[in-house]
Parts: structure tokens; C-alpha cells; sequence
């Protein structure tokens, strides 16, 4: 008679056992997901060709076959997944074009960050070519600390580290090599 009731008992404490198992795995999901938040972009846009002017005047033209604004997350940020073409023009209305496969601009550091075959043409024929590429919009800097490629009129340079401003006026290079003529 002890029998019987041992095999009654089992199943039930069994189901019990499944259930009580099953329903903690499911609310340990349901914590995860609410942990988790959803990372999409509040902007997004395709074939963009944006104008900066001041004063009536034309400053920055960017153009980018896609961009994705994440302004409501904690550190906003506006990506160019597809990369980017810039093209700044001086108060002398000179051009300097600048390229990449890959662009982010964070909002708080005013810091750009330009990836894979990054390309700056002055019009006074220097050339600045590496894989990433670092604008500091305040300061108007540009910097790097990955091999770079400079060319000018005086000869090429290669080197690893560089930074200078965006008229290409003030240059530090960092273990350059390369044939530069001199004025001696």
C-alpha cells in the first residue's frame, strides 16, 4: 500500500518541480529584456548633402550616401555608415576635400572620427592618406596616431602619428621616413 502512494506522489512533485523550473527560466528572460534597450537611431537618411554656411557664406559642404542620428541615447552621436565626402572652404574660398568609408561625430567631444581610406586634398596639392583619422571641431585640429601617408610639393613623407591644423599650416609628424626637398 506504501507503494501506491509513492507513485501517486511522484508525478505531482515532478510537474511541480518542471513548472516551478520553467517559470523562473522565463522571468529571468522577461529581466534580461527589460535590462536591455533597444539601440535604433531617432534619424535616418538617405543621400544626404548637407550645407554649413556662416555669415552667407559656404564653410562645409558634406555629402554621405547615409547617415543615422542617435541623439537620444546617453552619449549622442551621428554615424555615416557608408562614408563621406566633405569639402571645407576657407575665408579665401579655398577647397580642402576630405574622404572616408566610415564617419561618426559624437555631439559632447565635438570629436569626428573618420575610418578606412581617409583621404584630405588641400588645394595647395598636399595630401594626407591612413586608416584613421581623428577632427577635433573645436580646436579645428586634425590627429592621428596610425601610419600616415603626406604628401606636398616638397616630396612624401611617411611616418606613424600625426597632427595638424586643418590648413595644413602647422604639422607634427611623429617616426616619419621619406624624401623631402629642402630649401638649403
Amino acid at each position: 500500500m506504501f507503494l501506491l502512494k509513492k507513485d501517486k506522489f511522484f508525478p505531482v512533485v515532478m510537474a511541480c518541480a518542471v513548472t516551478l523550473f520553467f517559470g523562473c527560466e522565463s522571468n529571468f528572460k522577461k529581466v534580461q529584456q527589460n535590462n536591455f534597450t533597444e539601440f535604433t537611431p531617432t534619424g535616418d537618411a538617405d543621400k544626404v548633402n548637407l550645407k554649413y554656411t556662416d555669415s552667407g557664406f559656404i564653410k562645409i559642404v558634406l555629402v554621405s550616401s547615409k547617415m543615422l542620428d542617435y541623439a537620444a541615447v546617453d552619449f549622442p552621436f551621428t554615424e555615416f555608415p557608408k562614408g563621406i565626402d566633405v569639402t571645407i572652404y576657407d575665408k579665401n574660398a579655398k577647397e580642402t576635400h576630405v574622404t572616408s568609408n566610415y564617419a561618426i561625430s559624437y555631439k559632447q567631444t565635438n570629436i569626428i572620427d573618420l575610418q578606412g581610406k581617409v583621404k584630405i586634398v588641400s588645394q595647395d596639392g598636399q595630401m594626407l592618406e591612413t586608416e584613421q583619422l581623428y577632427y577635433d571641431q573645436k580646436n579645428e585640429w586634425f590627429f592621428t596616431e596610425k601610419k600616415f601617408k603626406f604628401t606636398d610639393l616638397k616630396g612624401v613623407s611617411n611616418g606613424q602619428g600625426i597632427d595638424f591644423s586643418k590648413d595644413f599650416k602647422v604639422i607634427n609628424s611623429q617616426r616619419i621616413t621619406g624624401e623631402v626637398l629642402t630649401a638649403e
